[in-house]
């Protein structure tokens, strides 16, 4: 049998820290242990280097976000090492092959109608590359912070690309239902059907704000966002 696990691809923003040890160090418990298992096991870790966040560090360092990049992802690519991790890859998301597998995958969604262009209006967290609703804004220390992250928000309105998210809600309610075993752990079934019920929106998967990322194939003005990467 087959067994894939990864670790969060890390942001290189920074140089890693014991976080970063202790996510990689649990991944590798699980891979070794599958392996033992007689599984086959594909281990995965690496370095997610695009989006807003990280060229504005580059910009902080005063260096191109490419060589801002490799110099921190190699301190990634050494942890795993110095931990002696089991990884069968390490993932850059400056690398060529993801490049094209993104841009594979985006043009996929495009020629099945999944991705529609319209214009956004939100509030937007850098540190969070998150969008959140008016309900999840509070005020504090006169400045407007994401409730579920306590990251300060800036106020958004730009053109987007938008994925059809709405379109799957009862699909995926459907899906649960015939494959009741699908979501675990199952203390968290209820959880997940509830936050499904209550309604999708269709998602923004392109910013127009920043350059520094994968282009949309066909309008270079966009940067495909990197939740959707």
């Amino acid at each position: 049998m087959n067994y894939f696990i990864t670790t969060p691809i890390y942001y290189p923003s920074a140089r890693p820290h014991m976080g970063h040890a202790y996510s990689s160090i649990v991944t590798d418990v699980f891979a070794r242990f599958k392996r033992l298992d007689g599984y086959e096991v594909f281990f995965l870790t690496g370095t997610d280097e695009h989006g807003l966040k990280i060229q504005k560090a580059a910009n902080k360092e005063k260096k191109d976000p490419k060589i801002f990049c490799d110099e921190i992802s190699k301190t990634f690519k050494d942890l795993s090492k110095i931990l002696n991790l089991s990884n069968d890859d390490f993932i850059r998301t400056t690398e060529e092959r993801h490049h094209k597998s993104v841009q594979f995958l985006w043009k996929k969604l495009e020629n099945s109608g999944d991705i529609y262009l319209s214009k956004y209006k939100g509030w937007y967290s850098v540190s969070d590359e998150a969008f959140y609703n008016d309900d999840e804004i509070i005020e504090k220390d006169g400045k407007k912070i994401s409730l579920p992250s306590g990251s300060p928000v800036e106020w958004v309105e730009e053109e987007s690309y938008f994925f059809k998210l709405s379109a799957w809600q009862e699909k995926l309610l459907d899906f649960y239902k015939k494959n009741p075993n699908f979501i675990l752990p199952k203390s968290r079934k209820n959880e997940v059907i509830s936050f499904v019920k209550s309604g999708l929106k269709d998602l923004s998967v392109s910013r127009k704000s920043f350059s520094w990322g994968i282009k949309v194939p066909n309008n270079k003005d966009h940067i495909i966002y990197v939740w959707l990467d």
